[in-house]
C-alpha cells in the first residue's frame, strides 16, 4: 500500500520525489518504502484466496504470488509511470528483458516490425536468435533517410525506435514518425534510456510505449541489473501483463528499493552529468585530433534544433570521432585514460569510455565514414579533472595517431 498519488498539476521533479510514498499509519511513517521480501503470500481466507486470484485476472495490481511483488514493487511502479507519464509500468530483470518482453507481447508468427536502424545493439541478437525462429519479420530502417509510410506492410505491428539512437545519438522527429504509425494502426515503441526518463517523454509526443534500462541513470550508482516498461493505456498493459505473467518475469525487493532510492536523486544527477558533459564535449571540439563530436546539446550537432524542441536536458553520453587514427591507436588512447573505467555500460556516477565496434558503427545508415569512434559516459567527477585525463590521454597516444 502506497501514499495517494502525487498531484499531477505538480511539476515532474516534484512529483518524482512523491510518488510512491508510503502512507502514515497511526500518524508516523518512514520516508522511504521498506523492503518487502517475500515468495509466499498469505490469505485469511479461501474466500479471500479466490478473490484475489480473481481480482488479479481482472487486471487489478494486487499479489497473490511473492513473483507479482508488494509494497516495494508498487512503489516502484507508481514512481516511474509517474516519471513518464504513463498508464501502467512493468518491472523487469534486466533492459534486454524489457526490449524482449514488448517484442513478444505485441509479436505473432507472420507480423512485421520496423526497427530504427541506431538501435541497441542487443535487439538485433533478439531478432537473429529468437523472432526469426518465431516466423516474425523484423526490417531495420533510417528514420532521418527512409521514408516510414511507405515502409509500413498490412502485417507491421511494431515500429520501435530509439532517440538518441545508440553510440551517435541521433535525434529523431518522434511526433511526426509517431503520427505515421499511428494512423495506420501501428504501435510505437521507444527506448528512453538515454534521457533516464527526465529529459524526454516518448509517450507525449506520440509513443505507446516507452523502455528503460533502469540499469544505466534510474539506478545511478552501477549497483543493479533492472528494465522497466511503461505504458500508455489499458489494451496495451492487457497485452504485457498476459506476456509479463506467461514469462515469469519479476525482480527481487532489494533491486526495487535500489532503483526507488535512485530515482528519488535522478533530477539533481543528470542535471550534473549534462554540465560536465557539455564541457567535455566543447573540449573535444576544440582538438586537433577530433574530426566530429556526437552530443545533441552542442549548437552543431545535426539533431540538436530536434532536440531542443522535445528535450529538456542532456544525459552524460558522449562520442567523438578521431582525424587520421586506426583502432589499434584509438585503443591506446582510451588505455591512457586513469579516470575513465573501460567499460560497456554506463549512467552510474563513474566515468567510463569505449571503443564502438566499426560493425556496430555500419549498422548505423548516419554513419558515412571509417575513422575510429571513442564513447565517453561523462561522471560526476570534477571535469576539470576530466579534460585534463583526456589531455594527457591525447597526448600519450599521439605518436599511434
Amino acid at each position: 500500500m502506497t501514499a495517494k498519488a502525487p498531484a499531477a498539476n505538480l511539476r515532474p521533479v516534484t512529483r518524482l520525489l512523491h510518488a510512491g510514498a508510503p502512507p502514515l499509519r497511526d500518524g508516523t511513517g518512514p520516508v522511504n518504502v521498506p523492503v518487502v521480501r517475500t515468495s509466499t503470500v498469505r490469505f485469511e481466507s479461501t474466500a479471500a484466496y479466490v478473490d484475489y486470484h480473481h481480482r488479479r485476472t481482472a487486471g487489478e495490481r494486487v499479489a497473490s504470488y511473492g513473483r507479482h511483488g508488494l509494497d516495494t514493487h508498487r512503489a516502484l511502479e507508481d514512481a516511474v509511470s509517474g516519471l513518464e507519464g504513463g498508464h501502467r509500468a512493468f518491472l523487469t530483470p534486466s533492459g534486454l528483458s524489457a526490449i524482449t518482453l514488448v517484442l513478444l507481447a505485441l509479436l505473432s508468427p507472420g507480423d512485421h516490425a520496423l526497427v530504427a536502424d541506431g538501435v541497441y545493439a542487443p535487439v538485433r541478437r533478439v531478432d537473429s536468435t529468437l523472432l526469426q525462429r518465431l516466423g516474425i519479420t523484423v526490417e531495420y530502417f533510417s528514420p532521418t533517410h527512409d521514408d516510414l509510410a511507405s515502409r509500413l506492410r498490412p502485417n507491421t505491428r511494431l515500429l520501435y525506435l530509439e532517440s538518441p539512437s545508440s553510440l551517435l545519438y541521433e535525434v529523431l522527429d518522434l511526433p511526426a514518425l509517431s503520427a505515421i504509425a499511428r494512423d495506420r494502426g501501428v504501435t510505437v515503441a521507444a527506448d528512453n534510456t538515454w534521457s533516464g526518463g527526465l529529459f524526454y517523454q516518448p509517450l507525449s509526443l506520440g509513443a505507446n510505449i516507452s523502455i528503460q534500462a533502469a540499469t544505466k541513470y534510474i539506478s545511478g550508482h552501477s549497483d543493479l541489473m533492472q528494465g522497466v516498461v511503461v505504458v500508455d493505456g489499458p489494451v496495451l498493459a492487457d497485452k504485457l501483463s498476459t506476456a509479463y505473467e506467461a514469462l515469469g518475469l519479476t525482480i527481487a525487493a532489494d533491486d526495487a528499493y535500489l532503483a526507488l532510492r535512485g530515482l528519488r536523486t535522478l533530477p539533481v544527477r543528470l542535471a550534473q552529468h549534462q554540465r560536465n558533459a557539455t564541457e567535455v564535449a566543447e573540449f573535444l571540439q576544440r582538438q586537433s585530433q577530433v574530426t566530429r563530436v556526437f552530443y545533441p546539446a552542442l549548437p552543431s550537432d545535426p539533431g540538436h534544433a530536434l532536440w531542443k524542441r522535445d528535450f529538456s536536458g542532456a544525459s552524460g553520453l558522449v562520442s567523438f570521432e578521431f582525424r587520421h587514427a586506426t583502432p589499434a591507436s584509438a585503443a591506446a588512447f582510451v588505455d591512457a585514460l586513469t579516470l575513465f573505467g573501460i567499460g560497456a555500460s554506463w549512467g552510474g556516477y563513474e566515468s567510463l569510455a569505449l571503443t564502438a565496434q566499426p560493425e556496430r558503427l555500419r549498422e548505423h545508415r548516419q554513419w558515412s565514414g571509417d575513422a575510429p569512434v571513442v564513447r565517453l559516459h561523462v561522471g560526476l567527477e570534477a571535469p576539470a579533472d576530466l579534460i585534463a585525463d583526456l589531455a594527457q590521454a591525447f597526448a600519450a597516444a599521439a605518436p599511434a595517431l
